[in-house]
């Protein structure tokens, strides 16, 4: 679970100095799926554990009272949930990945009275949401060149904007006649979004590859290995 605050990665599991000091990067499994390098991971067998870690993570979150919001995000939510099932019958092995991302609202410093240390976040989330709507243009156009790599945002929501991925995109605008700006460039991006065409497949392990994986870990970890496993 991951913040990016001021286009930096932070680890929402840990606090204070540590969190400062560990360094948190985008990388990409064999799979083609995204994963932060240098975040913690955790292990939950029912929802009411999810839920619990989600409040743990959410404490250590930036925000900050403005003019539009007393407790405005200052930086964009990242949650990565890995799934994976066994088929008792088969032994094969599915997998995949539900990616939640609540992304900051755009801000007018106008509007928000935003300044010093809030005028420099509003600029790092706006600045991020411009990278995404670049990348949501060039889906939607069907560009060769899909600009990911343009911000922290776009590159860890990548395996969820496009290829082999179900998205859905939830909008929040304003019912105030002073948002209408702000509502009808919500409504453009959610447009955009829409026009964005993915072809989701099952990803699949046999179960021979799954068994080898489970070798591979007991190795790793020194556990002993019985002869029918190799």
């Amino acid at each position: 679970m991951l913040e990016l605050y001021n286009d930096r990665l932070q680890d929402l599991f840990v606090s204070g100095a540590e969190a400062q000091s560990r360094r948190v990067e985008i990388k990409r499994n064999r799979k083609g799926l995204v994963f932060a390098q240098g975040a913690e991971t955790k292990e939950a067998s029912s929802a009411g554990e999810l839920f619990a870690m989600f409040q743990q993570a959410c404490a250590n979150r930036h925000n900050a009272a403005t003019k539009m919001n007393v407790e405005s995000s200052r930086s964009h939510l990242i949650i990565g949930i890995m799934v994976e099932s066994r088929n008792l019958t088969n032994g094969s092995v599915s997998f995949g990945k539900l990616s939640l991302v609540d992304l900051a609202g755009s801000e007018r410093a106008a509007k928000t009275g935003a300044k010093d240390d809030q005028l420099k976040e509003a600029n790092s989330i706006n600045k991020s949401l411009s990278a995404l709507g670049d990348v949501i243009s060039a889906l939607s156009s069907d560009l060769p060149h899909i600009p990911y790599r343009n911000s922290k945002l776009t590159q860890i929501m990548q395996d969820s904007l496009g290829g082999n991925a179900k998205t859905l995109m939830v909008v929040n605008v304003s019912p105030s006649d002073c948002n209408l700006d702000e509502t009808l460039t919500s409504l453009i991006y959610a447009t955009r979004v829409k026009t964005i065409t993915n072809i989701a497949q099952r990803n699949l392990e046999s179960k021979e590859i799954a068994q080898l994986k489970e070798v591979i870990m007991k190795l790793r970890s020194g556990q002993p290995v019985e002869d029918e496993e190799v």
